[in-house]
Order: structure tokens, then C-alpha cells, then sequence
């Protein structure tokens, strides 16, 4: 460790150097000296120092002074002040404008070298800790979002705006957009970023379940409830609590939620102690807001607390160009998860891709993807290794229209017979609960 550790010595005493040099070398410290504070200035613009040893007293600028304008430029640097003069107000000063520590001359050398080896403990810390909060932010950070269009560029240039911030997010945009991705994207970029981002998808659970998935419960709460559970919003804690399908969530929760919004305090179902928490909510629907409050279905006032900044995201037909960006990352994760030397998607096929109108967006284009690199060999994907139905509809003559409505009917209607209505397998194959899997059943009047 010693080996990579530098050392730089600021004494207008040569012997001081000179001994301090000799010391530190013995040590096996990279060691620099410097006869004065302009002297040192000019040494930190060529070389990287890990530790400073500065005089107090010194002609023309004084330790202190030289300790101010190095923090000014460079906060990571560990500086020790040296003297001969043992002044407790000058101790002070200089801890507080943030030196490691204060040693008084003459030196004590077996005292020094434990200083120098605790200096550079400290040092190992503030790189192990750099280097977490590195791998933490790769992880929160995992999914890239992938996209050159303008559209995307300005939903970017969005999420960097607002990140910083603690208000409340709405991300709007048709089923299979990418919101959540968004919503971590904000996390990532935010001061919460070390902290959980916690999803809870609000229009796959009932509402009894919802306020205990939200909230938590005791022991005891209702049947079932064997054990204490901490909820969303405790788990969430000092990060981001991601609320998907906020437009679903019925009148009652509606009301708790715009309690705890408004108060960041809330109660265990079953329980009488009140939790405080410090989350930042961002929210997602596919719904119209606007027009649910107008017909009374969503709460005007908690429409107004959670509608504080809101980013829309456009469905895949209208960003088409970043369309063989998204098939070609899609491609190497799944060539990586399947082990798969599949290396590029033939002409013909990015043209069926590009064609396509994607009603599921960018959650059909990944299945879409996934299920060609199934059939597919390297290191080609081909056309005909699309889904049969993607091949069908971009090849459909454009005099006689088809509406969105019935693509979706026609690809649900193919995957539900495909499984044989097994719901649980239909709905992971669509990527989408099996709660909203029902709404389109039910929607469309799809039958066995």
C-alpha cells in the first residue's frame, strides 16, 4: 500500500526536509519536497499528491493560507499541519478548514509514522467508499435507456432536469414504453441514488392488498397476517417509492395515499405507531388523468399534489429511427443470456421491425426479439425467425387499414391460443400482469 501512497513535504527548513524525506522513504512512501507554499503550488499541477505535510511559518504564504487555496481545488487531498509553535487557536483554524491533523516539531518519528499509516488508512477507506458507490449506481443504473430520436433526447434532457430535485413525477405513455426505466433513470441521477428505488405496480392488487403492500401490517392485522411487515413506503425510506398504474388505485387509497403524500407519516395496517418516512414518489399511468378527475374517478386534489412535473413518453411507432437501436441492444442481451453467437439482424428483418407498428411498444419489440433468438441460429437473425404474426401485419396491404385496437386483439387473441388460455404463461409471455390481462380479455370479448 505504502508503494502507491505520495507524500509531499512544505518546510523552509532543509533539514526538516531532508530528515521527513529520509523517514518516509524508509517507510516506502513516494516522497516530494517543496521549500515553500509557491513551491508546493507548482508541484500539485504536475503530480497527483496523496498527503500533505505543511509548515505553518513559512515566507510569503503561511501554511494556512496555502491549506485554503489546495481545498479550493482539491477536496480529497489529507493535509497535516506542522509547527514549531504550539498554538491551540492555530490547532483549531486549521482543523476546521478541514486538516487531518496537527503535529507539533520536534517530531517524534515512531509518532509520525503511526499518523502517516492512519492518513493513509483513511485514504483506503475514501476509495473503497468511492468505489461501492460506483458499483451501487452501476446496479441502480443497470438498464441503459436506448435512443438517439429527438424525442428521447429531450425525455433525457427531462430526467437530468428534474433528478436533482424532490418533486413529484408523473411519467405518462402507453402500456410497454419503458416508464419504469424512466423512473429509475430519475433515481439514478438523484441524491437518493444510494438509497432503494421500490416499485409497486398499484393496478395488480386489490385494495385491501394494496394498503398493506403500501403501508405494511402487524401481526394479527387480518387473517394470514402471522409476522410484522414492513411496507413500500418504510422500505423506500430516504429513496424513491415508484407507484405504477396510479390511475388505477381506488377512491379509499386514493385518500390514504394523499394523507401520507401530504404528511410523510402513516400507521401499519393494524397498528397505532405512527412512521415517519422521506421518500420521493414518482408516478406512472397509462390512463388520462385529466379526464378520469372530470369524471370523477380520480381525486382532483391528489391529481394536483402528485402532477408536479410530468414527462410523456411516445409509443415505438413514433420514434421508428430508434427502433435498430433497441432491436440490436435486445440482441446482445439475449445472445449473452442464451449463450447464443447471434451477432446482427439481416436487412429483411430490421425492415419488418421498422415496419411494424408495435401496439405493445418496446415490451413487444423485446419479445419479439427474444422469441427469434430462440429459433434463430448464428449468426444471423433472419426474417422468418420473427414472430409469425410481426411477419404477418408489416407485410399487410396498406389499402385496407387495421387500427391498433385490432392488432392488440389479434396478438393477445394468438398468444392466449398459443397457450391454451393459460393466463399466468399468456400474461409472461406478454410481459404484463395477469390483472391487466383480464381488462383486454375483457375489453376485447375474447373467448375460448
Amino acid at each position: 500500500m505504502n508503494q502507491t501512497v505520495s507524500i509531499l513535504i512544505v518546510d523552509d527548513e532543509e533539514s526538516v526536509r531532508h530528515s521527513l524525506y529520509n523517514w518516509f522513504r524508509e517507510d516506502g512512501y513516494v516522497v516530494g519536497v517543496a521549500k515553500d507554499a509557491y513551491d508546493a503550488l507548482e508541484q500539485m499541477e504536475k503530480t497527483k499528491w496523496d498527503i500533505l505535510l505543511l509548515d505553518i511559518r513559512m515566507p510569503g504564504m503561511d501554511g494556512l493560507e496555502l491549506q485554503r487555496r489546495i481545498r479550493q481545488v482539491n477536496t480529497d487531498v489529507i493535509i497535516i499541519i506542522m509547527t514549531a509553535y504550539a498554538s491551540v487557536d492555530t490547532a483549531v483554524q486549521s482543523l476546521k478548514e478541514g486538516a487531518y491533523d496537527y503535529v507539533v516539531k520536534p517530531f517524534n518519528p515512531d509518532n509520525l509514522s503511526h499518523l502517516i499509516r492512519n492518513a493513509t488508512e483513511q485514504l483506503s477507506l475514501k476509495s473503497e467508499n468511492t468505489q461501492l458507490r460506483n458499483n451501487i449506481r452501476q446496479i441502480s443504473c443497470g438498464d441503459e435507456i436506448v435512443g438517439q430520436s429527438p424525442q428521447m433526447r429531450r425525455i433525457m434532457e427531462l430526467v437530468q432536469t428534474v433528478a436533482p430535485s424532490d418533486s413529484t413525477v408523473v411519467i405518462r405513455g402507453e402500456s410497454g414504453t419503458g416508464k419504469e426505466m424512466i423512473a429509475r433513470a430519475i433515481h439514478c441521477h438523484s441524491p437518493r441514488r444510494y438509497f432503494p428505488i421500490v416499485p409497486v405496480n398499484c393496478g395488480a392488487l386489490p385494495e385491501t392488498l394494496l394498503e398493506s403492500e403500501l403501508f405494511g401490517h402487524e401481526k394479527g392485522a387480518f387473517t394470514g397476517a402471522q409476522t410484522r411487515r414492513k411496507g413500500r413506503f418504510e422500505m423506500a425510506d430516504r429513496g424513491t417509492l415508484f407507484l405504477d398504474e396510479i390511475g388505477n388505485i381506488s377512491p379509499k387509497m386514493q385518500m390514504e395515499l394523499l394523507r401520507v403524500l401530504e404528511s410523510k407519516q402513516f400507521s401499519r395496517v393494524g397498528g397505532n405507531q405512527t412512521i415517519q418516512v422521506d421518500v420521493r414518489i414518482i408516478c406512472a399511468t397509462n390512463k388520462n388523468l385529466e379526464k378520469a378527475v372530470e369524471d370523477g374517478e380520480f381525486r382532483e386534489d391528489l391529481y394536483y399534489r402528485i402532477n408536479v412535473f410530468t414527462i410523456i413518453l411516445p409509443p415505438l411507432r413514433e420514434r421508428k429511427s430508434d427502433i435498430p437501436l433497441l432491436a440490436q441492444h435486445f440482441l446482445r442481451k439475449y445472445a449473452s443470456s442464451m449463450n447464443k453467437s447471434i451477432t446482427e439482424i439481416a436487412p429483411e428483418a430490421m425492415n419488418l421491425l421498422v415496419q411494424h407498428q408495435w401496439p405493445g411498444n418496446i415490451r413487444e419489440l423485446e419479445n419479439a426479439i427474444e422469441r427469434a433468438m430462440v429459433v434463430g441460429k448464428p449468426p444471423t437473425l433472419k426474417a422468418e425467425d420473427l414472430p409469425f404474426q410481426l411477419t404477418a401485419q408489416s407485410g399487410t396491404d396498406e389499402s385496407q387499414p387495421i387500427t391498433l385496437e385490432e392488432i392488440e386483439k389479434k396478438h393477445i387473441a394468438q398468444i392466449l391460443k398459443k397457450t391454451n388460455w393459460n393466463i399466468s404463461r399468456a400474461a409472461e409471455l406478454l410481459k404484463i400482469d395477469r390483472v391487466t390481462l383480464y381488462n383486454k380479455i375483457k375489453k376485447f370479448q375474447l373467448r375460448k
